[in-house]
């Protein structure tokens, strides 16, 4: 039998980090297993934009050997994420009238509503740029809301509202070149955090309503469930670079020593504690007020249950879960990573729950994608399709 090995690659501004996983089945249940990864300085890469490709491809390249002879398996294909500052989400609605004469809603009808829906976006939102997920949130049979799947409803008209997220075209393709001259081939692109979201947030999270904030290096990504859907994105251009940056001219100390002390790593400097937590403090404060400006445009300001998710690299920054909870007036937790049903699955470094999540979407079949809720299109081999039931029936106990 064919082995089902899949590539998560996470392109971010300081690192590359590879996952190599394969899905296994034991007593009929679909187990996933890192077998292999790696990681490589990120050169070329700022803010998430490709600026160089010859060296970010070499750093890709780098990462991705490193893994290989961990995981003992030649990577030939990939799935990537898009992170930079240019990623954006822009939610619409679409109808359509249902076309049998049995008024069964079928796929050519989901399909209609939300081609409808695309095409409902302002050309303003979408100049230059490159829709690379489609998420359905909600549906809805003769204006009412539906509750589950509508597919095999009957109605006389579906409707779609739906979350379309949006990247530079042109940071795409330089991202899409740099993997490619990796010699890598690449099978989809999802959001960065996205796919941070399929291995750090429970159902029940997503149920009542949350926000996972992910803080990378020189970028800031947030993404807000409610209902189990995904119904905002949003990236802001600030990062933990900034915060290394602010304490070296505190304190008057080199980037290296500020990076380490920043982590709660003091290494023997002699520094005012008192004034390092008011630099982190304003810096995050800063960060987290563009937060709650967002929250407020969509009206879920202190209105998410479940509260704040901490993850990426810069989760760890000392204090950063009472500056969360100060700005925003909502609970906040780190975030841990899970990676199977059981505790040996669980990943204790949170900057790679967007390599993990990345896998976790290969895992599904083309014609599963919505139980993750993507739809690109097909994304597996063509022997894929006989893992999908598998697979989603692993994914809907997927986290606790």
């Amino acid at each position: 039998m064919t082995r089902q090995i899949v590539v998560g690659i996470d392109i971010g501004t300081s690192l590359v980090k590879v996952v190599i996983a394969e899905g296994l089945v034991e007593h009929g249940h679909f187990v996933p297993k890192i077998i292999g990864t790696s990681s490589a300085e990120s050169r070329g890469v700022y803010r998430g934009y490709i600026t160089n490709t010859t060296e970010a491809a070499k750093s890709i390249e780098t990462a991705v050997a490193r893994a290989e002879k961990v995981a003992g398996v030649k990577v030939k294909r990939a799935y990537i994420s898009f992170g930079g500052i240019g990623l954006a989400s822009v939610v619409t609605s679409g109808s359509v009238a249902i076309s049998r004469a049995d008024l069964e809603i079928t796929e050519r009808d989901l399909a209609l509503a939300l081609e409808n829906a695309e095409a409902a976006i302002l050309p303003t939102a979408t100049i230059n740029k490159k829709i690379i997920n489609t998420i359905p949130i909600e549906y809805k049979t003769d204006g009412k809301t539906v509750w589950g799947r509508a597919l095999g409803l009957k109605a006389q008209k579906l409707e779609v509202k739906a979350l379309f997220i949006t990247c530079q075209e042109q940071h795409l393709i330089d991202l899409i070149s740099a993997v490619e001259e990796a010699g890598i081939e690449v099978v989809d692109v999802v959001a960065s955090p996205v796919a941070s979201s399929f291995v750090t947030l429970s159902k029940k999270q997503k149920r009542v309503g949350c926000l996972l904030a992910d803080i990378g290096a020189e970028t800031f990504s947030i993404v807000i469930f409610e209902n189990n859907n995904l119904i905002s994105l949003e990236v802001f251009p600030v990062g933990g670079n900034d915060i290394t940056n602010d304490i070296a001219l505190g304190l008057k100390i080199s980037l290296e020593d500020a990076e380490h002390i920043k982590f709660g790593d003091d290494r023997r400097i002699t520094y005012s504690k008192k004034k390092l937590e008011e630099i982190i403090s304003t810096r995050l404060g800063d960060s987290f007020e563009l937060v709650e400006t967002h929250l407020k445009a969509i009206g879920r300001d202190a209105l998410l249950p479940a509260g704040v998710i901490l993850a990426g690299g810069g989760a760890a920054i000392n204090g950063i879960k009472n500056v969360a909870e100060d700005f925003l007036e909502l609970p906040a937790q780190l975030a841990e990573i899970y990676f199977g049903t059981t505790s040996e699955g669980k990943i204790k470094d949170r900057s790679w729950a967007v390599a993990c999540g990345l896998s976790i979407v290969g895992f599904n079949a083309d014609n599963e994608q919505r139980s993750v809720g993507i739809r690109n299109g097909s994304l597996m081999t063509a022997d894929g399709k006989r893992w999908g039931k598998i697979i989603l029936r692993w994914i809907s106990q997927f986290l606790p």
